[in-house]
């Protein structure tokens, strides 16, 4: 037995933490990212002091970023690393939910160690304490339960060693990984216990490649050998399980199609014969032209969106079927699909052999091909350079970054309207499925530098470009000092569109000609609230006086201000040179959107409204709910 604080015995458990996956291992923990403040500065921050050689500690600036950080890094390690978060009870512990929530939907590995209050209660009630008259027990770490995928208070030391290695059970299973929070007491930090020494030993925690079951399979095979249009939804769970290469061996064997969910883009490259791109609510014509006469959908590691459906209007055949391969049970069973329950990449290779022979009809292969040709030449249209005189558009900025991202670049985005752009237009070119990052489980606001820090820490040797709107820098720029410290050569490209753009073109759309979304002020000095006549312009005469390239400028970071396509391709040369961040300016125009592509998004409009904007708006709702259904057929 070892005598230690509780503190002091967790930070060396999380130290000789490892995962060991097809039989490399690797140590799981980078280190703490936080914020010190009375509830975890005298127990946790002692720990860590301690321990700062093996387990280095990372400062930050908001608690909310450090868990969009945490999750950045966990995303890009395939979920086999990750952070731990620590804050104190109080605002720096409830800033935790949102972070929480984005790595639980996502399925993102990190660990939450917010302090809590005292477990003695004997100088109730501190500061920052929540006080509940019905239930002594609750404190404001309670706000994390629901959206945490695992919940510990540890209000005795002896607690500590169960609860650690429940943690960790969580955080290395590929089915219900996500945010996992362990609430310590300050007092308890502190305080001493005998930890066995076992406890502190290195331990493995082996990731296991489930296969699915032979029943399942079997039907799998007879499902997909009498379909006649047969289409793969590949999800996130292909990049994660690296299962990119299997896929493309099971396309190439089969002629079987693919399209992409958000987490799930780049499974294939681009230039690939099989690859249709993006599909539902953001995707590729191509893509929804086939998912539309699709007989039987397999999805691999989706689970299964409102944007991966195009709220449920995607798939329109009257028999589609739906085969799910998933490592997550629930997943599995959506849309009465046969459930695959397994890896994805032992499961794509089982299909592969199995398969062996069987190909797709070639008519509906030669589709495929044809589309996926025709969708190339729309992308190469729509990101291509403005009129002379016309400002950039927000198409032409993603082509700029896509060149200079190449095949081993990151973009990095979750926000806004740049992932239904970026679903769209980006050209994949990385055989391992890693050149696109975008947050759009939770798509949160804010998250986009944080996120690039993450990416950086675990992907030193790639280039990652962070794009982020006026609007969702607005909710988080505090991270880039931490890129500065840390010397995070991020890509920062500013979109500068004064407001929410996207939300803005969503009102439009149901009739609300741009309320409330505009950072504009008028001759008297009032909010410009909705569109004005002939607003076309990238940077209006009436917008806020705020200089967003100044402020980053202030927090240590050289900026470029592109006003060309020209200028905006010589900055993101120029950056691959830098020692630590930097940023590029660009103003676009906010009214040129990019189409839909044969897709719906389920917004409801208002059913009564003095308004013929909104009167209309409802009458195309209507029409288009009329093709929503429920996926019930047995498979």
């Amino acid at each position: 037995m070892t005598r230690m604080t509780v503190a002091q015995a967790l930070v060396r458990f999380l130290s000789v933490q490892y995962v060991e996956r097809d039989g490399v291992r690797e140590r799981f923990f980078a280190g703490c990212l936080g914020i010190f403040g009375h509830g975890n500065v005298a127990g946790l921050g002692e720990a860590l002091y301690a321990s700062r050689d093996e387990f280095p500690y990372i400062p930050g600036r908001n608690e909310q970023a450090l868990v969009h950080i945490a999750a950045g890094y966990a995303r890009q390690r395939d979920r086999l690393g990750a952070y731990a978060v620590t804050t104190s009870i109080g605002p720096g512990a409830t800033n935790l939910v949102t972070g929480a929530a984005l790595a639980t939907i996502n399925r993102l590995p990190v660990l939450l160690l917010p302090g809590d209050t005292f477990a003695t209660r004997a100088p109730h009630p501190v500061l920052q304490q929540l006080e509940v008259e019905h239930d002594g027990t609750v404190s404001v770490n309670d706000a994390l339960r629901p959206v945490s995928r695992y919940f510990d208070r540890v209000v005795r030391p002896e607690q500590l060693v169960p609860a650690a290695l429940e943690a960790m059970r969580v955080l290395t299973d590929p089915a219900q990984t996500g945010a996992v929070t362990l609430a310590l007491p300050q007092d308890v930090q502190a305080e001493v216990v005998e930890v066995p020494e076992a406890f502190l030993e290195p331990r493995t925690w082996l990731i296991q490649r489930q296969p699915p079951a032979p029943e399942g399979l079997a039907r799998a095979i007879e499902l997909i050998r009498c379909a006649q249009r047969p289409l793969i939804v590949a999800g996130g769970g292909v990049v994660y399980s690296r299962a990119c290469e299997a896929l493309r061996a099971l396309v190439a064997a089969t002629g079987i199609p693919v399209g992409e969910t958000h987490a799930g883009r780049g499974a294939l490259p681009s230039d690939h014969v099989g690859a249709l791109g993006a599909i539902g609510a953001t995707g590729t014509a191509a893509a929804n032209r086939l998912a539309r006469e699709a007989d039987l959908v397999i999805g691999i590691g989706t689970r299964w969106s409102d944007f991966t459906t195009a709220s449920k209007t995607a798939f329109q055949d009257d028999g589609v079927r739906f085969v799910n391969v998933n490592v997550c049970s629930f997943d599995a069973a959506k849309h009465a699909g046969l459930q695959l329950v397994g890896d994805a990449r032992v499961t794509l290779d089982a299909l592969r052999s199995a398969l062996s022979g069987h190909t797709a009809d070639p008519a509906w292969t030669a589709r495929a091909e044809s589309e996926r040709a025709t969708w190339a030449d729309e992308v190469a249209r729509v990101v291509s350079l403005p009129a002379p005189d016309a400002p950039l558009t927000q198409a032409s900025v993603i082509g700029a970054v896509n060149d200079a991202a190449g095949e081993t670049g990151v973009v990095v985005q979750a926000a806004g309207s740049l992932p239904g752009d970026l679903h769209k237009l980006w050209v994949a070119r990385d055989p391992a499925g890693k050149g696109y990052h975008v947050e759009y489980g939770f798509s949160c606001m804010g998250y986009e530098i944080p996120g690039g820090i993450g990416v950086k820490l675990a992907a030193p040797e790639r280039e990652v470009y962070v794009l982020v709107g006026d609007g969702s820098y607005l909710m988080s720029p505090g991270e880039l000092a931490t890129a500065v410290a840390l010397r995070a050569r991020i890509v920062l490209v500013l979109v500068q569109n004064h407001g929410y753009a996207s939300i803005g073109a969503l009102s439009r759309s149901v009739g609300g000609a741009g309320f409330g979304t505009h950072h504009r002020v008028d001759d008297a000095g009032a909010p410009v609230l909705d569109d004005a006549e002939g607003d076309a312009l990238a940077a209006p005469a009436d917008a806020l006086p705020i200089d967003l390239a100044a402020n980053v400028e202030s927090l240590g970071i050289p900026v470029t201000r592109a006003h060309t396509r020209e200028e905006l391709t010589a900055a993101l040369a120029a950056a691959r040179t830098a020692d630590g961040p930097v940023a590029v300016h660009v103003e676009v125009d906010r009214f040129h959107t990019v189409g839909g592509y044969e897709s719906w998004w389920d917004v409801p409009v208002a059913a009564v409204s003095e308004r013929p904007e909104v009167v209309a708006a409802r009458a195309r709702y209507e029409d288009e709910r009329a093709a929503q259904r429920a996926y019930l057929r047995p498979a």
